[in-house]
């Protein structure tokens, strides 16, 4: 049987309460359940994309002990030694833990900084085992993010329909572009509009603001707001596992089917 050629993507924004973990977690969580083998990677101190899949208790251990991705990377050491289970089928984990707050400090001194998440990760793209590796990036713009982005194919761009969602998109895109210098052939995958209220004119706005910027491409679902993915979270599951035929879990299903033909249609894979 043919080795996998493992895809790597990253979910950033530096903006908050973009729905960035949110989409990082229920596109994985559906890519799997389309037949992939998918590892979903928590770069945020917060442990957000963590504890939607597992108990506060269980991750908050994890966060406790070294079985965390920030013990991996001040140790610079190869990931597969991380990867924790879920208890969804063909999705697995690398939990995150609070102490990410001081990554950058860890890294400043080492060698070739930005590209220490990269060789930590080679093992694991080179054993051709997952389809997939989702990275949630926390919500900044810095060395940390830049190491994610670094180790990515591609970047998806998760954007809050409302009038500050679009606050600051201007320099993510700029920031993408310093990130080419070091990696590339890093691909923006998509935007994609997130928390559209149908009572509101504002996904017309953010879409019109999109399309200015005449190279990036919107994805086609948009996650519309739904009660049901906040009950989900505080349930510490994907929301199709929460609610199978809940509006969003639909729409977190087709984003994963778009993401797999604009995989496709990038040519890397």
């Amino acid at each position: 049987m043919a080795k996998k050629m493992t895809k790597t993507i990253a979910f950033a924004n530096n903006k908050g309460g973009s729905g960035k973990t949110t989409s990082c977690a229920n596109v994985g969580y559906s890519l799997s359940t389309l037949g992939n083998k998918v590892l979903v990677v928590d770069g945020d101190m917060q442990l957000n994309l963590s504890l939607s899949f597992y108990s506060e208790e269980t991750i908050l251990g994890y966060a406790a002990g070294e079985k965390n991705l920030y013990h991996a990377m001040k140790k610079e050491e190869d990931l597969s030694d991380y990867v924790v289970p879920t208890p969804y089928e063909n999705l697995d984990l690398i939990p995150s833990s609070t102490l990410m707050s001081g990554i950058e400090y860890e890294l400043f001194a080492k060698w070739q900084r930005e590209l220490i998440l990269s060789r930590s990760l080679e093992k694991i793209k080179d054993s051709g085992v997952y389809d997939y590796i989702l990275i949630d990036a926390p919500p900044t713009l810095g060395g940390w993010v830049m190491n994610i982005l670094c180790a990515s194919d591609y970047v998806i761009i998760p954007v809050e329909a409302s009038p500050w969602g679009l606050f600051g998109v201007a320099n993510m895109f700029e920031f993408l572009d310093s990130v080419k210098r070091l990696a590339p052939n890093l691909i923006l995958l998509g935007v994609v509009i997130t928390k559209l209220d149908a009572r509101k004119n504002y996904g017309r706005q953010t879409l019109e603001v999109l399309h200015e910027y005449q190279e990036v491409t919107v994805f086609d679902t948009v996650i519309r707001v739904d009660s049901e993915i906040e009950w989900a979270q505080d349930n510490s599951k994907p929301v199709m596992v929460h609610k199978r035929n809940a509006r969003s879990a639909g729409e977190y299903l087709n984003l994963a089917k778009e993401v797999e033909e604009y995989v496709h249609r990038s040519g890397q894979h």
